[in-house]
Formats: structure tokens, C-alpha cells, sequence
């Protein structure tokens, strides 16, 4: 009878403790990151005060920034003015064209800002119609610039835009410029609603590529926005995180899975001092 009874209450034990544990994480944050945001999300701000627009950004709850030193200001200068806010800047952008003619000095200007990634926006082609060629070049150029940023320490990511998912063999150029590039010296960069709005399925995309993924622009969709190859649509289409049609909430588990340290809410409406605080509040009520 005892023998009968240390098995029921081992049993009782093993059963509990999932569910438990199952409990605890139900009420766990789904966003984990550090609060950062995309510098263009102030594009309007900026250019009426730096330092006054940085005060807005740090009042907001961020602490991480992604973008380089406005116009008329070094590196060294706009650090500086990040840092006494409390603000650090993990990633920066560049243009295609001087991350071909010039990575060394795309590297030069990260690390004056204290950034660890370098991530390019767009690859020159004609409009709608992406196409192999360019994919093609675009592996070439960014394998040659990944490996000079690199060899400085930095980690370059290809921000997808959703044009790239032009049909091709069993996939689109998207598989292929992700599968052709070295993972050695290119990563990427996943902005959700872009990837969404080109017919990709940011979950899946996650789960296929892993790790390839290093960082994140968080956004959303209008819902029922006509949907293109362009990677463009107005800007009166970004809507509030949670109020649009983009799984926020899939694509930040799968995000957490792969251990993607740096997301960045990026509004490209003409309201993101309207928008963006929504946008926090409801990244900041996500539960598990």
C-alpha cells in the first residue's frame, strides 16, 4: 500500500510539474527585447531639434535606436547625445551603393556610433520587377561587404522589403538571396509588415531560416491593403501594432524562439506621436 502510494503521489508530481511551469509561462512577456525604434519613425522630428527629438524618443521608454548621425553631426557627437539619455544604438542603416563602393567606411561610421549591425534597405532594381539579376548581384555585393564589415567586428543584415518575393524555381528570390549568400558574412534583417505585404509568411520564414535572422522591424498593416510586389504603399497603411492585419503575436514567439535580441517598432505614418504610444502600450500587454 505505501510502495502503492509514493507512486501515485511521483506521478502526481511529474503531472504537476508541467503544468505549473505551462501556468507560469502563460503569464510571462511576449516581448522581451529591449523597447528600441527605428530612426525614421521621427523623420519629421529631427530636423526641428535633434537633441529634442532624442528627449521625445527617451521619454517614450526606449532605449535602443537604430539609424546614423543626422546631417551635420559626427558619429562621435550623436553617441554622446544618445548615451546621456540613456540610449544605445545597436544597428545603423546604408545605402547599397556605399555599402559596394566603400565598406570600410560604412564600418568606420558604425563603430563611431557604437553599433554592432549594419543593415542595407534596398536593392537597386526597376520598379516591380525584381528580378534574378539583381538577386544575383545583390549576393555577390553583399557576400564582398559582409566580409569587410565582419573582419571589423560589425554583422551586416539585408532588410527585407518585400519585393523580393518574385516567384523563382520551388521558392522566390527571397530564398534565394538568403540561400546564395554566406551566412559567414550576411544576415537579416526581418521587417514584418514588408514581408507580409510581399506575400511572405514572416512565421515561416523565421522558422526556415533561424538564426540567419538577427534583428527585427516590428509594424503593422492596415487591414485590407492592397497587397503588391512594389515594396511601397502609403504611408496612411502603417497602423498601430495589434490593429492591423500582421501576426504580431506569432512572429514575437517565433522571434523569442531564435533569440533575436534587437526589435525595432518602426511607424511610417503621418502620425507616430499618435501612433507609437499605442504601439508600446500594446507590445508592453502581451502575455504568453
Amino acid at each position: 500500500m505505501k510502495k502503492h502510494l509514493i507512486a501515485f503521489i511521483m506521478l502526481f508530481v511529474a503531472w504537476q510539474l508541467p503544468q505549473q511551469a505551462q501556468a507560469q509561462k502563460k503569464g510571462d512577456p511576449l516581448y522581451t527585447a529591449p523597447l528600441g525604434v527605428q530612426a525614421y519613425t521621427f523623420r519629421k522630428s529631427f530636423p526641428n531639434g535633434v537633441e529634442a527629438t532624442l528627449d521625445t524618443i527617451a521619454s517614450l521608454g526606449f532605449t535602443e535606436l537604430e539609424g546614423g548621425a543626422p546631417r551635420g553631426m559626427t558619429g562621435e557627437e550623436y553617441r554622446k547625445l544618445c548615451e546621456a539619455r540613456g540610449i544605445s544604438i545597436p544597428g545603423i542603416g546604408s545605402g547599397y551603393d556605399q555599402l559596394v563602393k566603400d565598406p570600410q567606411a560604412v564600418a568606420d561610421n558604425a563603430k563611431a556610433l557604437g553599433a554592432k549591425f549594419v543593415m542595407c534597405a534596398w536593392i537597386p532594381h526597376k520598379r516591380a520587377e525584381f528580378n534574378l539579376e539583381n538577386a544575383q548581384k545583390a549576393v555577390a555585393d553583399f557576400n564582398a561587404a559582409g566580409k569587410v564589415l565582419k573582419e571589423n567586428g560589425l554583422t551586416f543584415c539585408y532588410h527585407v522589403h518585400g519585393y523580393e518575393f518574385q516567384p523563382y524555381g520551388k521558392g522566390t528570390l527571397m530564398n534565394y538571396i538568403i540561400e546564395n549568400t554566406n551566412p559567414e558574412y550576411v544576415s537579416f534583417e526581418m521587417d514584418i509588415m514588408w514581408t507580409h505585404f510581399g506575400g511572405g509568411d514572416p512565421v515561416k520564414l523565421l522558422k526556415k531560416y533561424g538564426d540567419r535572422w538577427k534583428l527585427l522591424h516590428v509594424k503593422d498593416l492596415k487591414k485590407g491593403t492592397p497587397k503588391d510586389l512594389t515594396g511601397g504603399t502609403g504611408p496612411e497603411n502603417d497602423a498601430i501594432l495589434g490593429q492591423g492585419e500582421v501576426d504580431i503575436v506569432g512572429i514575437l514567439k517565433e522571434a523569442n524562439k531564435i533569440g533575436i535580441k534587437h526589435m525595432f517598432i518602426e511607424d511610417e505614418s503621418p502620425n507616430p506621436m499618435l501612433q507609437v504610444p499605442q504601439s508600446i502600450a500594446y507590445l508592453k500587454s502581451l502575455k504568453y
